[in-house]
């Protein structure tokens, strides 16, 4: 992005992410390398409570099945909220980088969000819009590996919940 003259901003929405210390570990790593950047970094609220009611009935499912779905919906419409209050014009995630991750289901939460933000605001006009990307292709997938190395993250095979944990 920043070598397109895209400056983001991060939002960082995890409250799937469970014990409290993973979420605070994946926290800071994130802040790390935002900082390196001269990124700002917004912190959502952490409520796991509340993401559990948004994926409740769905513990059973596989990965990338319904709560996958649901998981994302919820974080990305918290996201679309901000940056529709913030007036932002594109959304987009890191997720769709994940190989872990359906890319389908992420861009049609991501879509999802962005269209309910603007209707529960009442403004289906606002200039922001879902930037639907695949960050796994053109070299970013190598890109991302390199990163990796380079800052010496800390680099976790979970997606943070507890549901994906065991599976």
């Amino acid at each position: 992005m920043l070598q397109n003259d895209i400056r983001p901003a991060v939002y960082y929405c995890n409250p799937n992410i469970t014990p409290y210390e993973e979420y605070s570990l994946r926290k800071e790593e994130c802040s790390r390398f935002a900082r390196s950047l001269g990124l700002d970094v917004i912190d959502a609220d952490y409520d796991h409570a509340a993401w559990l009611c948004a994926v409740k009935g769905l513990e059973n499912e596989p990965e990338r099945g319904g709560r996958c779905l649901e998981c994302f919906k919820y974080r990305l419409l918290d996201s679309a909220r901000y940056a529709l209050r913030n007036g932002y014009g594109l959304l987009t995630t890191t997720l769709a980088s994940s190989r872990w991750k359906s890319l389908e289901q992420i861009n049609r939460a991501g879509a999802w969000a962005v269209e309910t933000a603007l209707r529960e605001a009442g403004r289906p006009d606002a200039p922001l819009q879902w930037w639907e990307r695949n960050w796994r292709k053109g070299g970013l997938q190598e890109r991302r590996s390199a990163l990796i190395k380079e800052y010496q993250f800390y680099n976790q095979t979970w997606c943070g919940c507890e549901f994906s944990r065991r599976g």
